[in-house]
């Protein structure tokens, strides 16, 4: 029984405690009239993981966007297990070419498994400084990803082995991780191409089972169909 415990606890880990990608973007590149940003990406957190993001630049005096993204991992049962987010980012600060941005996500989980199945709601926050030029960029990205309320629905399989467990929500946050990382990209006339990867700690500074994560992406932006020429 023991060693059932020990096994779902790492599953919890495995399935909560995940990187969360937040759009990437070369602000010094971004336009006023670019205001639907779209990105497809490609990346390394536990397991091969494929995502699409879909952002909105609002009207303000500085860059602000709105976005909703899905990830979802490689695999048989690829609607078992996902990943839905919906924010923004905006920056808060510019020196010359250096920026400052700021990130804040709402984030929806499902995982399943033989054992459990897992629904999840969290959040996000994170910093980017970096170097900004119109047609490349390079920037650091520090952030806290933070489980905050989880279902838990465990199989048949796991209740014959484990008869006492309960399904329902657990509270307060069931763990939290974070991430620090570098980020560089090159910037066309309407597009992005990006590459990023770091390292990641649970809340506690302690390694998870793959304490790393990287992702290649890119990003194309849109006007508004009435501005364009």
């Amino acid at each position: 029984m023991k060693i059932f415990k020990i096994i779902l606890s790492n599953i919890v880990f495995v399935c909560l405690f995940q990187q969360s990608f937040s759009q990437t973007l070369n602000f010094r590149n971004l336009k006023k009239e670019n205001k639907h940003i779209a990105t497809l990406n490609a990346g390394l957190e536990y397991g091969l993981v494929y995502g699409l993001c879909y952002g909105y630049q609002i009207k303000s005096k500085k860059p602000v966007i709105l976005n909703v993204e899905l990830s979802i991992p490689s695999g048989e049962n690829i609607f078992d297990d996902y990943k839905a987010k919906i924010g923004g980012q905006a920056k808060l600060y510019q020196i010359k070419n250096f920026h400052l941005i700021g990130k804040v996500q709402g984030i929806y989980r499902r995982n399943q498994n033989d054992y459990v199945q897992l629904q999840n709601f969290g959040a996000e926050l994170s910093v980017t400084a970096g170097y900004y030029k119109r047609r490349w960029f390079t920037a650091v990205e520090i952030g806290f990803d933070q489980a905050i309320v989880t279902h838990f629905k465990h199989s048949n399989v796991y209740k014959q082995i484990y008869p006492g467990v309960q399904d329902g929500w657990y509270e307060p946050a069931t763990g939290g991780n974070y991430y620090l990382g570098l980020q560089a990209g090159y910037s066309f006339k309407r597009s992005d191409i990006f590459l990023k990867g770091g390292t990641v700690s649970t809340q506690n500074f302690s390694k998870p089972l793959l304490p790393f994560y990287a992702q290649l992406g890119y990003t194309i932006k849109f006007r508004n169909a009435s501005k364009r020429v």
